[in-house]
């Protein structure tokens, strides 16, 4: 009696599944969603070049993307000179001085807490993982 439940179960689902299946036919009667069948292929779009219509290039030209923001400014010429305090900052291994992030340089001289004279160059546009500070790369540094 299980047997003949089953193999009934079976026979209505797959019975549902191919009326649902069937339903793709194009003989003009309203769709299930309510939208009317399509009976003609939709017109294409005017042509950029009337004399050239198997052109698919657009020969209108287009503009260059505009710069990215970022500094208006070039970077000043020459290094620049920071002397001061080293800071920690919040993300392991950010040094700052002076709200500068200093990249690169001797860690046994760039030390928290260390008076240092640092030599080197601000670079704004760079990315870095620090969450303070104005990048400058530095050159040198020692002491103060």
């Amino acid at each position: 009696m299980r047997t003949l439940r089953i193999a009934a179960s079976a026979l209505v689902v797959c019975a549902a599944l191919s009326a649902c299946a069937g339903q793709g036919g194009t003989d003009g009667a309203a769709s299930p969603t309510g939208a009317a069948p399509m009976s003609s292929q939709p017109t294409p779009q005017p042509s950029a070049t009337p004399n050239d219509p198997g052109n698919p290039v657009d020969p209108m030209p287009t503009l260059p993307p505009k710069g990215t923001s970022g500094p208006t400014k070039p970077p000043p010429a020459g290094d620049t000179t920071l002397t001061g305090t080293v800071q920690a900052g919040v993300e392991p291994n950010c040094l700052l001085l002076d709200g500068n992030l200093l990249i690169g340089g001797p860690r046994d001289v760039l030390k928290p807490g260390a008076r240092v004279i640092v030599t080197g160059r601000p670079q704004p546009g760079m990315m870095t993982t620090c969450q303070q500070g104005t990048p400058f790369v530095v050159e040198s540094a020692r002491r103060a």
